[in-house]
């Protein structure tokens, strides 16, 4: 079958979809309309390709990819232990807790920002937890989900790419020794050198905190937010249902109290059983996760499976709920992450239907021949962080990126570290600005906020940290 060239027609799915979003104020539909729009120009252009069996076969692929499925065994089994711990009562006590230390607006979400910075092992588990965690004390002083999600979303995939112990160094390390840049075994090693030169990754960790201290102003539709919360108490955005969670408590070993206890001040909660809940019901197991992620090699699903059956062994000795009600409670909690994950799935075909059609290599043949050394960091960085953007996929981008991107670097002679910190920091803009990128998705979980709301209050701060790390690649592209 003769390959076919689709030039800038590879552009049109992701815009399509970035368009209908922003028209629609939707996620999953303007998703759906822009795979289908690939296919039929796939079929359009290719008569030996059929729509449908191209279309069916992008999903099955997807469903069948290595990495598509360790993603959706991580998400259920997050959403397992999240769901847990919340009915447990640890994250409603932990809440209770920090509310005495967190006494104001600011505190709380420095406290968010802190809490997401040492949850640096992996971006999944630092947007589900810290917002499931945290919501409760933002709720407290009526801060809209919004701002929570803007604040976890922009701390989770910065700390995962700056500190060097994470998944996504894993991941990239791998890449560095699969296309010999460096021996086998030396990946993790490698990514010292490229660390300094995440440009993105640094600006947005710390533009969180200058937001949150009023240093930098609250614009465009987080303002809009803000306003509403103050002024109705209205803190998640309308919408919010398809990410909501269960916040039952278990309160005794045969029942379970039906009402929201987050709603009910505490004095007037009524508590059939004895049994108090424990901020140790979500430390331990959260102590379990990174401990057992961390050792057995950066494997977040090892890691969840261990903190898991650790959780339910640990709430049945100490009667937190039979197992029975344990095991239902850990069911509801994958089910909640179904919406999410269809999310998720669509935004790996849509991925898959950028491969297709060579978007990645369109984008970087374009600008290969016409660019300087000094300034190819930059443009390195302005090309995939626009894919990145359009597609919401960053390691897919990694995979194809950093073998094109190696030996250009080498044919300009320039530092190559400095090449691969801005592959690195295009992924990581497109992972926290994409409207439907997984970081996106899963921070919109942990916070129970719609994900559109989130997607388009956070835009302008994420626009703000790539013009100033545009503006760093140019000095760092003439300084290396």
């Amino acid at each position: 079958m003769t390959e076919i060239y689709y030039g800038w027609l590879s552009l049109l799915p992701p815009l399509i979809v970035i368009i209908i979003a922003l028209w629609t104020r939707l996620s999953l539909e303007p998703l759906i309309i822009g795979i289908l729009a690939g296919y039929i120009i796939i079929d359009f252009m290719s008569p030996e390709i059929n729509f449908f069996d191209a279309t069916i076969n992008s999903f099955t692929v997807t469903l069948q990819d290595e990495l598509m499925v360790w993603v959706i065994m991580v998400c259920c089994l997050y959403g397992a232990l999240i769901n847990l711990m919340i009915r447990s009562g640890g994250v409603l006590q932990f809440g209770n807790h920090m509310l005495k230390h967190a006494n104001t607006k600011k505190k709380s979400l420095l406290t968010t920002w802190l809490f997401g910075t040492f949850l640096f092992v992996d971006d999944y588990l630092n947007a589900l937890t810290t917002g499931t965690t945290m919501k409760k004390i933002t709720d407290h002083y009526k801060i809209p989900r919004e701002m929570l999600a803007y604040v976890v979303s922009s701390t989770a995939v910065p700390v995962c790419v700056i500190v060097p112990i994470s998944t996504w160094v894993i991941f990239i390390g791998k890449l560095l020794e699969d296309n010999q840049l460096v021996a086998e075994g030396d990946g993790i090693a490698a990514y010292l050198n490229i660390i300094p030169f995440i440009s993105y990754g640094y600006i947005q960790f710390l533009l969180v905190p200058l937001t949150i201290l009023g240093i930098i102003p609250i614009i465009g539709r987080m303002k809009k937010a803000i306003a509403r919360a103050e002024k109705t108490g209205q803190v998640i955005p309308d919408n919010s249902k398809e990410f909501k969670l269960d916040v039952e408590v278990f309160l005794d070993e045969e029942a379970l109290d039906k009402e929201n206890l987050l709603a009910i001040p505490e004095g007037q909660r009524k508590v059939k059983g004895k049994r108090e809940s424990s901020s140790w019901y979500l430390i331990l197991p959260l102590i379990v996760l990174i401990s057992a992620t961390i050792i057995m090699d950066l494997d977040a699903l090892k890691g969840i499976i261990t903190a898991l059956v650790f959780t339910i062994i640990y709430y049945a000795i100490k009667k937190v709920a039979p197992i029975k009600t344990l095991s239902a409670s850990t069911i509801e909690g994958m089910k909640s992450m179904l919406y999410a994950l269809v999310l998720l799935v669509l935004s790996y075909v849509l991925k898959n239907l950028g491969d297709e059609m060579a978007l990645t290599q369109y984008v970087i043949d374009s600008v290969n021949g016409r660019v300087n050394k000094e300034f190819l960091p930059l443009i390195i960085f302005l090309t995939l962080g626009a894919i990145a953007f359009a597609t919401g996929n960053s390691w897919g981008l990694y995979a194809i990126a950093i073998p094109l991107v190696i030996p250009l670097a080498t044919a300009l002679d320039c530092n190559m570290w400095l090449c691969i910190g801005a592959v690195v920091s295009a992924g990581a803009f497109g992972a926290h600005a994409c409207f439907f990128s997984d970081a996106t998705i899963l921070a919109s979980q942990g916070a129970e906020c719609n994900n559109y709301a989130h997607g388009i209050t956070q835009l302008p701060y994420a626009l703000i940290s790539f013009s100033i790390s545009c503006v760093v690649y140019v000095i760092l592209g003439f300084a290396f």
